[in-house]
């Protein structure tokens, strides 16, 4: 009893000095984001949201209350002169989606903002660092420009979406008229395109923009192009692939393709440079006849097939000065009836480099590499021989029994007998080939296409492969992670780390149920197999929702689906 009185005792004086180092430090907020992001180059939302994480030392810390300041300027915000919205306080614990409430805002034009919170005891924190987010286009009739293209017309056979069809490359020349203080590239081309500034690539995205339904929107992205420009004359280049919107018209499991499905044209490209001079003024270079326009060296691309490039047909210069080939005007197209909208998600780049694991030879002249790793993206080579040599890459995920590769797994839409239509491949694996230009040692990767795989036949090939002549390209939509897994058992943590791997080989714009052989959603293969497809996910629940119930199905996997349905329906009227 004694002992016990003590520590009662004892816990009586320490309460207090635990519950203020609970206290102590206070909180405060880290992390800004507008509409998701940090720092968005480009929005196009006329009430953004703006979100934060706490942070702090101490137990039992929370948020009572906060405030939030938007100024037109980086003196304004450090100044703390909120002269676009002052919120005041505000008695609340929440800390996302907080919607700006104050004077409108305009378009293309920077603003920084900064946020305090109070804590338990009513305690304000500092402020926050200054963020800042930009807008773009708010309103439609602020797109300047025209979709173009290069006058060559859609192919009538089915037959004929198979021969060579080069990409186009388009190009500008502009003279600033002053000095320049700001300049920016709004740009969306379908199905996907690459924009070069002098020479240069602008970004690291791969595999813009975001497939959408084009008939409904058509995403563009916002690009900082002020580092790539140089005094004096300046050259835009752009390059357009095929992507979704001009799919080749492969009879998917025998009966389906997505040109009956899909808003579909040939590649086209709409964009719009926008420059800010010293005194304040702007000028913009926008798509219409007065881009030139000539054939690129992208012979064939298609998301499924994979991508041929017959480096013989680089055009040297084309997006810098004083270009080769034979050029001539891009030509204003219709291009796809969807609002343009600016790109939020997080683009495609390559997110990692795999080395091959081995590289042997498994017949004469075939050579079998092993990534070590399934992932989704493509390989980069590094090759010498003579102009002319083709380099032919098939993928796979499995090896067969005498050690070859096993292309059967991943083949598109199950495409493997004569099935896919007029002028499709007997079997629809995925293969990419390079064709050398004899210059030296060469470099190159595909840029409108993807596979999923492990395994890479190299047929072709000047002498013999070694490993660091062919590396492995992870690509994926650069997702932030939210967090991680380990654990002592080894078998949980090999299975947490394949389950990373498989989602991101399927985030892709759209997740989609696989990277190879179906690239899409499982609500998209869901309809494109009866006949009706859309790719947002929103759009197909209501068309799930409202779908025929007894309608005939082309699949086996339809009829177990219509079946599922039909056994749903009468659960739901047997409970009345």
């Amino acid at each position: 009893m004694q002992i016990r009185n003590i520590m009662l005792a004892l816990a009586v004086v320490l309460w207090p000095l635990g519950n203020a180092s609970a206290q102590q430090g206070g909180i405060r907020p880290a992390q800004l984001t507008c509409e998701y992001q940090a720092q968005p180059l480009g929005i196009d939302i006329q009430k953004p949201r703006l979100s934060w994480t706490l942070t702090g030392t101490g137990r039992n810390l929370r948020q009572t209350a906060y405030e939030i300041i938007v100024s037109s300027s980086a003196g304004n915000a450090r100044a703390l002169k909120g002269d676009v919205w002052q919120s005041g306080k505000i008695t609340s614990s929440e800390n996302i989606h907080i919607t700006f409430n104050g004077a409108a805002l305009q378009s293309f034009t920077r603003y920084w903002w900064r946020v305090k919170v109070y804590d338990a005891n009513d305690k304000a924190s500092a402020w926050s660092a200054p963020q800042w987010f930009e807008t773009a286009m708010l309103q439609s009739g602020e797109w300047v420009g025209e979709w173009i293209g290069d006058g060559s017309p859609q192919f009538e056979k089915p037959e004929d979406f198979y021969k060579d069809d080069p990409m186009p490359l388009f190009r500008k020349t502009f003279l600033p008229a002053k000095k320049v203080t700001a300049a920016r590239l709004y740009i969306s081309g379908v199905g996907y395109y690459e924009a070069y500034l002098n020479g240069k690539k602008i970004s690291d995205h791969v595999l813009d923009p975001g497939w959408t339904s084009y008939d409904k929107r058509v995403l563009y992205a916002v690009h900082d192009i002020a580092a790539l420009m140089q005094p004096g004359q300046n050259t835009a280049g752009i390059m357009v692939g095929n992507g979704w919107y001009n799919p080749l018209p492969l009879q998917l499991w025998g009966a389906r393709n997505w040109r009956d499905f899909l808003p579909t044209g040939r590649p086209c490209v709409k964009a719009m440079i926008r420059l800010t001079y010293a005194d304040g003024t702007t000028e913009a270079i926008t798509t219409d006849n007065s881009w030139q326009t000539a054939p690129g060296p992208v012979i064939r691309n298609n998301v499924y097939l994979g991508e041929h490039y017959d480096a013989r047909k680089e055009v040297k210069n084309w997006a810098a000065a004083n270009p080769t080939g034979s050029w001539k005007d891009a030509v204003p197209v219709t291009g796809p009836n969807g609002i343009l909208q600016a790109q939020q998600q997080p683009p495609i780049r390559v997110t990692k480099v795999l080395q091959p694991r081995s590289i042997r030879e498994v017949k004469p002249g075939v050579y079998l590499l092993d990534m070590g790793q399934n992932f989704a993206g493509v390989v980069r080579i590094h090759v010498q021989g003579p102009a002319g040599r083709q380099v032919v890459l098939r993928f796979g995920e499995d090896t067969l029994k005498n050690g070859e590769i096993n292309v059967m797994t991943s083949v598109a839409g199950q495409i493997k007998n004569n099935n896919g239509g007029p002028g499709a491949p007997p079997v629809a694996w995925q293969e990419d080939r390079y064709t050398l230009k004899g210059a030296g040692r060469e470099t190159w990767s595909p840029r409108f296409t993807y596979h999923g795989f492990r395994y890479v036949e190299v047929t072709g090939w000047p002498g013999k492969p070694a490993i660091g002549d062919i590396v492995g390209l992870r690509m994926n939509a650069d997702l932030q992670p939210g967090g991680h897994f380990t654990s002592s058992n080894a078998m949980f943590n090999r299975l947490d780390e394949n389950i990373q791997w498989t989602f991101l080989s399927n985030v892709f714009s759209v997740q989609s149920d696989c990277p190879a052989r179906e690239k899409t959603g499982l609500p998209g293969r869901y309809f494109l197999q009866r006949g009706r497809v859309h790719t947002s996910l929103s759009n197909a629940a209501v068309l799930h929702k409202n779908r025929p119930r007894h309608r005939r199905c082309a699949t086996r996997a339809g009829r177990h689906h219509r079946n599922r349905a039909l056994r749903r329906d009468q659960r739901r009227q047997s409970r009345g």
